[in-house]
């Protein structure tokens, strides 16, 4: 082999090398940016901010803790939880969460939000899905990013999956679940990460006296249980009132009642565990569904999806599904109409414990002008 011959192969192999480095630098960066926290602005009512480790120390330094926002009013009531993130790939329930923190005053009794339930899902995706890491909110000064996550746990944080997994209820599922929040309550102290934080926001009702817990969800449009209110049977009187109020307000909901084969879930084991009344709301989301498109930014946002029209029209879902879609902001709106109607009608089912809300979020501007309009600018 002449010195020429050499002297290329050389540069080839130089140059193939740098490529290398360079493609593993941009895509190890980008790789670290699913680490990078949302920012959320605290609002000027909120008491104080806490960790979900104050509650459960064992998961103090660990990628299940997560921030808990505490509101409390001068005069007492009762006390309310709103869960957001339990799932990160359904937005509609964590960006609820994140602008009743950026704007409520509470004036009676206890609130606390936790927007980002399982933390560690906010740093991964759904393998093969192709869905985008964030999406952009347009507040009146500028663009808000946010992470689009996974329905589990980040596999870099708890591994591997057991075959078969036994919830800390006994009931038998799939090995993967064992990463998914909503399959894990009450939780177990000397559990896996996924169960440890179940085990810490369990602790939280119970000592903190919860008295109504909302876990914010949301569905494909295929999925039976969507656009309801799940309630454990110790809330059905209330989730009745509210259903009705939701009615009137020209709201669709429909009620589901928790079922008590199927364990493992926030609104089944909370109600059994604990005193607290225990509700799970769900909204209708394309990008969450498995008959969508090519996954997109504007499909978390607009919720347009020509395959869900078709699928309408046939028959197939169980929400209407037309050219419009259901937009973030309607699933959102919907998500605060259902609380606010919770709360003014808790009072009626469990005297003492009423719970007031000043610079409350209106759910029919919300729909029509855009969550934006309730989020503080970036900063």
């Amino acid at each position: 082999m002449s010195f020429i011959t050499i002297k290329k192969e050389t540069i080839k192999g130089s140059i193939l090398f740098l490529s290398i480095i360079l493609i593993s630098f941009f895509s190890g960066k980008q790789f670290l940016q699913m680490h990078k926290k949302d920012i959320i602005i605290q609002g000027p009512g909120i008491s104080s901010k806490v960790k979900l480790s104050v509650y459960f120390p064992l998961l103090k330094g660990t990628p299940g803790d997560t921030d808990v926002y505490v509101f409390k009013g001068k005069e007492e009531g009762g006390n309310l939880l709103i869960l957001g993130g339990t799932h990160p790939n359904e937005p509609a329930g964590f960006l609820t969460a994140i602008i009743l923190i950026e704007n409520i005053h509470v004036d009676k009794g206890k609130v606390f939000i936790i927007p980002q339930a399982n933390h560690s899902g906010f740093t991964h995706n759904d393998p093969h899905e192709g869905n985008p890491q964030r999406f952009p909110i347009q507040t009146p000064e500028g663009i808000r990013w946010f992470r689009y996550g996974s329905r589990l746990t980040n596999p870099v944080h708890q591994w591997p999956d057991p075959v078969l997994y036994v919830n800390p209820s006994g009931q038998k599922l799939s090995g993967a679940e064992s990463r998914n929040l909503n399959r894990c309550y009450p939780g177990k102290a000397k559990g896996n990460l996924t169960e440890r934080i179940a085990f810490g926001i369990t602790n939280l009702i119970k000592k903190e006296q919860i008295d109504l817990a909302i876990d914010l969800h949301e569905a494909a449009p295929e999925y039976p249980v969507i656009n309801a209110i799940v309630f454990h049977e110790n809330s059905a009187e209330l989730a009745a009132l509210v259903y009705m109020e939701l009615q009137m307000e020209g709201f669709e909901f429909r009620l589901e009642a928790s079922p008590k084969n199927l364990r493992g879930l926030s609104h089944r084991e909370w109600g059994d565990t604990t005193k607290v009344k225990a509700i799970l709301l769900e909204s209708a989301n394309a990008s969450h569904g498995r008959l969508k498109g090519k996954p997109s930014v504007a499909l978390i946002i607009d919720g347009k999806d020509k395959n869900y029209v078709k699928a309408s029209r046939i028959g197939r879902l169980f929400v209407p599904f037309d050219e419009k879609g259901i937009p973030l902001k309607v699933r959102v709106g919907r998500h605060v109409a259902a609380i606010k109607a919770f709360l003014s009608n808790l009072q009626e089912v469990e005297l003492g414990k009423g719970i007031d809300i000043t610079n409350f979020p209106s759910a029919r501007e919300i729909i029509e002008h855009g969550t934006g309009i309730y989020l503080e600018p970036p900063k």
